[in-house]
């Protein structure tokens, strides 16, 4: 089984995924969907910025959209006046895909310094009756950058030029220092939630051995499996939902544009986001769907008898089952991943003990022929409920993942982030944020589901076997069936376990 990683454009594919590049490469793009979030960014007015005559012919619209316009001009629509503030769907599109042009705290740096000479905030005596209207505007912008991409403000250099806009500002009006000063509260806890997260994750990872094929060796008495942890299918899917939600809340909206900023390296070398976080969150991410996927042949091919074995496989089958119910499909499609390697689909005998139906109706509903056109009807389904629920269980989408970066993967390579004419291709913007926008709002579910740290603790921890580790266990359980098999079950036994 190939791991999910993002060394792009490898990202996603997997053998258990029963050729998913080949639709990709068959299929071209995969379909997107139309997000009804608040990020939705579609039908911006024509709401022009007034303060240049010429600025108006730099900005390019097609049917009341803005579709293309020089950065210089974007970055000049950004930035409110005492008459004009730009739409918030404009504010979360330009800000998320601007990191491909220029880095956060030069785009901060520019925005300061075109509101200081619009507004003569470097005069000796200042316009206060303009300031005071002026003055919650840029507040407003700053606000909402620091709420939706705190990560850019782990660079020292936003949080000066954050204070040195509100110390210009401040004197017309004392109420602007204790707007600052929340303003930096809320911003401190986010880094602080968000760091910790990020922290706890190492921890987690670290204190996962590698060498973990030993433990088919181990006495059944000291053996830990998952039913003796959580025998409960629905309460396995609960904690499983726990686990995604809190790692999709630590995603920032930029780490799915950095994935790509090297793609305009050439063309902008300052963009390389050196002294960043890049993409951390989101790879760790996908490695938890990897983690799980492991986890779930683990437990399938560690009992010794085949009866047990078909338990689990069983109790795998209707996790997942109740994971598609909760609107949970990473999970649903981690646990199907796993139950389809090779090293546990090749257990015929065991499979024989197993009542497949529930299984098979799984697989179909996540069966990537036609660009997995059943998954993303599951998937609108899923998303319309959330619009309409009364309660945080009915708001649970957890995309799959791996097909959420694949899409806009495919979305960065097929369109040019600049025309000929030097335009930024604002049009492709505005689908990529509609993407990431949809996935915002799904991440910021609380989960209702009260958490049990023992089982959570043991999907986090519990160990798993190697892909050859997973073969091995495999064939202990049910002997080899032709000579390749045995040949590669006696180096396995030699090299893992010292026998000959």
């Amino acid at each position: 089984m190939m791991e999910v990683s993002l060394n792009l454009p490898r990202l996603g594919p997997f053998e258990v995924l029963k050729g998913i590049l080949l639709v990709f490469s068959q299929e071209g793009m995969p379909q997107t969907l139309t997000s009804t979030s608040m990020f939705n960014t579609s039908g911006f007015s024509h709401q022009l910025h007034p303060t240049k005559e010429n600025e108006h012919e730099r900005l390019i619209f097609q049917d009341g959209n803005l579709i293309s316009a020089s950065l210089e001009a974007l970055i000049q629509h950004l930035i409110p006046t005492v008459d004009y503030y730009p739409e918030k769907a404009y504010i979360f599109t330009f800000l998320l895909s601007s990191r491909l042009f220029i880095e956060p705290h030069e785009l901060l740096s520019k925005v300061c310094h075109m509101c200081i000479e619009q507004q003569s905030l470097d005069e000796p005596v200042l316009d206060k009756a303009r300031i005071k209207k002026f003055g919650p505007k840029i507040m407003q912008l700053l606000t909402e950058w620091t709420e939706t991409f705190p990560s850019d403000f782990r660079d020292d250099r936003m949080i000066a030029h954050l204070k040195d806009m509100i110390h210009r500002i401040a004197p017309c009006d004392e109420s602007y220092w204790k707007t600052m000063n929340q303003l930096l509260q809320t911003l401190d806890q986010k880094l602080t939630t968000l760091n910790q997260g990020e922290e706890n994750i190492v921890k987690l990872n670290a204190s996962v051995s590698d060498k973990l094929v030993i433990i088919k060796t181990k006495p059944p008495s000291i053996q830990r499996d998952v039913l003796s942890i959580c025998n409960d299918p629905y309460t396995l899917a609960q904690q499983l939902t726990h686990i995604e939600l809190e790692r999709l809340s630590f995603i920032g909206p930029e780490e799915f544009v950095q994935a790509f900023v090297h793609k305009d390296s050439l063309e902008n070398p300052k963009s390389c986001f050196s002294d960043q976080k890049k993409t951390d969150n989101l790879e760790a991410y996908v490695k938890w769907f990897n983690r799980l996927c492991y986890l779930v042949a683990t437990e399938i091919c560690m009992p010794a008898k085949k009866k047990h074995r078909a338990q689990v496989i069983e109790f795998f089958i209707d996790v997942a089952r109740e994971c598609f119910n909760i609107g949970n499909f990473n999970s649903l499609m981690a646990i199907i991943s796993g139950m389809n390697m090779s090293a546990v689909s090749r257990l015929k005998k065991t499979w024989g003990k197993v009542k497949t139906a529930k299984f098979y109706i799984l697989e179909h509903q996540m069966d990537p022929t036609g660009n997995f056109y059943n998954y993303r009807t599951a998937l609108r389904g899923a998303a319309h409920r959330s619009l309409t629920a009364h309660s945080n269980r009915e708001k649970i989408v957890i995309p799959f993942f791996s097909l959420l970066i694949k899409d806009i993967y495919f979305l960065n390579e097929g369109c040019a982030n600049r025309l000929p004419n030097g335009h930024v291709n604002f049009e492709k913007f505005l689908e990529l944020a509609k993407q990431v926008g949809e996935f915002m709002m799904w991440k910021q579910v609380t989960c209702p589901f009260e958490d049990d740290q023992n089982i959570i603790h043991y999907l986090h921890t519990a160990p798993v076997f190697s892909e050859d580790g997973l073969y091995l266990a495999s064939y202990e359980s049910e002997s080899p069936e032709n000579q390749l098999e045995k040949d590669r079950w006696k180096t396995l036994r030699s090299t893992l376990l010292g026998k000959t």
